[in-house]
């Protein structure tokens, strides 16, 4: 191998490229007897192969290559004074240092205008229209994008905060934040709690896909009516399926000392409302269902008809992926869902996510929850305050 390297370096002189290396062994007549091993080297002088270590030159990038290539073919090449030296390199001095400072500053600022860049090039507003972006925008863009509100959102939202304050200019980051979050609120829609009215029975259906928290929720909502607003509150629950649903729910209802019924179909499902028909409040629990399976989606279906639900709550998870949250809503909001949940806010890293899904579907919001605990990790939700949440990065 050393030798092999010191041909290329004759023949194609000092900055030649070694592009590749192997071992071959050629065989005698007929295949029979095994003769010496040969080295092949590929090498070029015309392909540029740059160097990983800013701060080597190619010369002693090279005398490195020489060494390891001998010492792996168990050959050493004479030592000199100069490669002893080179075999323990000395520090980096310091103007050495302060200029892989300002390299890697350099290509820091490389990066943020190919962002700009990118920005500039795509279409927004006008027209789409290719236009400069003043670095107080760019900096609320990337602060938009930082708390998981898409880029699609962040663009709008930064588009229509540059045309209102586009003649008195956007050197107050506080403010133009503030107008953000006032967009925001004017987005977000809410229902207020669920209205109960003495002597008339109100009956309140939660749905959603699997995993969501919808039987903690309805622990947190029935226990806050019964024991805070000493309402008459009864439970009714369909879920049937998940292993222990049922328990879990029945000990919710023993603490709290409240009625329950369970049904396992849309017609007992009738019957356990008229049971209820004297209660302020029933509150009831469905299975969760997966928005992809039409069969159990139209079961809820019958279930809700029967039950003649006066509102029927999606819950959702704050911590799922946006494309998930707008097709769950969209499905659900086929079945009649007229309320949103949000759960797990304390999950979330991010509310970002959730503001599609809120534009999608037009449903308003309810309540959000944000813990496990029963009665209290429940509030009733506010667009001031999920507009903060948002913007934040904070679900608390």
């Amino acid at each position: 191998m050393y030798e092999a390297l010191a041909l290329v370096r004759r023949e194609l002189g000092p900055d030649a490229a070694v592009l590749h290396t192997r071992e071959v062994r050629r065989r005698g007549f007929l295949g029979l007897l095994s003769v010496r091993r040969e080295i092949e080297v590929t090498a070029s002088c015309g392909v540029n192969v740059p160097s990983r270590l800013a701060l080597r030159s190619r010369a002693d990038q090279a005398a490195h290559i020489e060494d390891a290539a001998a010492l792996a073919s168990g050959f050493a090449p004479p030592q000199s004074a100069e490669a002893s030296s080179r075999s323990c390199p000395p520090a980096v001095p310091r103007p050495a240092e302060e200029k892989l400072s300002q390299q890697v500053q350099g290509q820091l600022s490389t990066l943020e205008a190919m962002v700009k860049d990118l920005y500039r090039r795509s279409k927004c507003g006008d027209g789409g229209q290719d236009r400069d972006l003043p670095d107080e925008l760019f900096r609320l863009f990337t602060d938009l994008l930082d708390v998981d509100l898409s880029e699609e959102v962040a663009r709008g939202l930064v588009e229509r905060v540059r045309g209102e304050f586009h003649d008195v200019g956007f050197d107050d980051p506080a403010r133009l934040k503030a107008r953000v979050a006032e967009m925001l609120e004017a987005e977000i829609r809410v229902s207020g709690p669920m209205q109960v009215t003495p002597g008339r029975c109100r009956v309140a259906a939660l749905v959603g896909p699997t995993g969501v928290g919808k039987t903690t929720t309805i622990a947190k909502l029935a226990a806050n009516f019964r024991l805070k607003e000493k309402r008459r509150v009864g439970l009714i629950t369909v879920d049937t399926y998940r292993i222990a649903a049922v328990e879990q729910l029945r000990t919710y209802a023993d603490i709290i000392d409240l009625p329950m019924l369970v049904v396992s179909s849309p017609r007992e499902m009738r019957e356990a409302v008229e049971r209820m028909s004297h209660l302020d409040l029933v509150l009831m629990d469905t299975a969760g269902r997966s928005p992809r399976d039409e069969v159990r989606v139209q079961e809820l279906r019958a279930f809700l008809e029967e039950a003649n639900a006066d509102e029927v709550h999606l819950v959702l998870s704050s911590v799922a992926a946006a494309r998930t949250l707008e097709e769950t809503a969209q499905r659900f909001t086929a079945i009649g869902a007229t309320a949103l949940i949000l759960t797990k806010l304390d999950e979330a890293t991010g509310l970002g996510s959730v503001l599609p899904m809120l534009r999608s579907s037009g449903l308003p919001l309810s309540y959000l929850t944000n813990g496990q605990n029963v009665p209290d990790d429940i509030e009733i939700a506010e667009p001031h305050r999920l507009a903060a949440m948002i913007l934040s990065g904070q679900a608390r």
